[in-house]
C-alpha cells in the first residue's frame, strides 16, 4: 500500500539524516576538538557526550539500513533495480557495517568501555569514518540520482552498461578494503575528506555515465 512505503521513505530520510548528520559532526567538529581541547574537557567530553552521540549514530544507522532494505526492493525488485541504486546500496550497506563492526567496537576500546589497546582502535575506528565520510557522496548519489542518471546516460537506450556498473562497484570494494587494511592517505584533514568524497561522486558519475 502506498501509505506503507510512505512510512518507509519518511523514516529512511529521517534516520539518514541522523545518521549522516552525526558522521559529519564527528569527522568535522568532535575530532578536530579532541586534537585541541584540554585533557580534563576532553575526558570529560569522552565520558559524557561521545558515548550519547555513538548511541545515536548506531542507531540511526541501522534505522536507515533497514528502512532502506525494504525500500531497495520496492523498487523493483533486487535483480530490476537501477544500476545508480546498486552502486549508493553497496556504499550505504558498507557503511552500516563499517559502524556496527568497525568503529563502535573500537570507540567502545577507545572510551574505555572494554578493555583493549587504546591507540589502535582509535586509528581503526578512524579510517572507517574517514571512509564513511568518503563514501556519503557517492552514495546519495546513487540514492538520489538514479532515475536523472538513466535519463542522461550516454549508453543505448539510456541504460548504464554492465562494465560501467561493475567498475563503479569494484572501486566502492577497493576502497573499503582500504578502510579495513590500508591507510587514512589524503583523508586525514577535513578538507582532505570533503574534497576525495567529491571526487569519487564525480568519478563514479563519469563511470556510470560513460564507461
Amino acid at each position: 500500500m502506498a501509505y506503507v512505503e510512505f512510512f518507509f521513505r519518511y523514516f529512511h530520510v529521517l534516520a539518514g539524516i541522523v545518521w549522516i548528520g552525526m558522521l559529519y559532526y564527528f569527522n568535522f567538529v568532535q575530532t578536530e576538538y579532541f586534537k585541541e581541547a584540554e585533557a580534563s574537557a576532553k575526558s570529560d567530553a569522552m565520558a559524557k557526550l561521545a558515548p550519547r552521540a555513538l548511541w545515536w549514530f548506531r542507531w540511526g544507522a541501522m534505522l536507515t539500513f533497514l528502512t532502506g532494505a525494504y525500500l531497495f526492493q520496492k523498487v523493483g525488485g533486487f535483480a530490476a533495480a537501477m544500476p545508480a541504486i546498486w552502486m549508493g546500496a553497496l556504499a550505504g550497506t558498507f557503511m552500516f557495517l563499517n559502524v556496527w563492526l568497525v568503529i563502535w567496537p573500537n570507540q567502545q576500546i577507545v572510551l574505555g568501555m572494554k578493555e583493549g589497546d587504546g591507540p589502535a582502535a582509535a586509528a581503526k575506528a578512524g579510517l572507517a569514518s574517514r571512509t564513511n565520510t568518503l563514501f556519503s557522496g557517492p552514495m546519495l548519489l546513487g540514492m538520489l540520482g538514479s532515475k536523472y542518471l538513466a535519463d542522461i546516460s550516454t549508453q543505448a537506450a539510456g541504460t548504464v552498461s554492465d562494465l560501467g556498473l561493475y567498475t563503479a562497484l569494484g572501486l566502492i570494494v577497493v576502497l573499503e578494503i582500504n578502510a579495513l587494511f590500508g591507510k587514512m592517505g589524503p583523508m586525514k584533514s577535513v578538507l582532505g575528506v570533503v574534497h576525495c568524497s567529491l571526487l569519487l561522486m564525480a568519478a563514479v558519475l563519469g563511470i556510470l555515465l560513460y564507461l
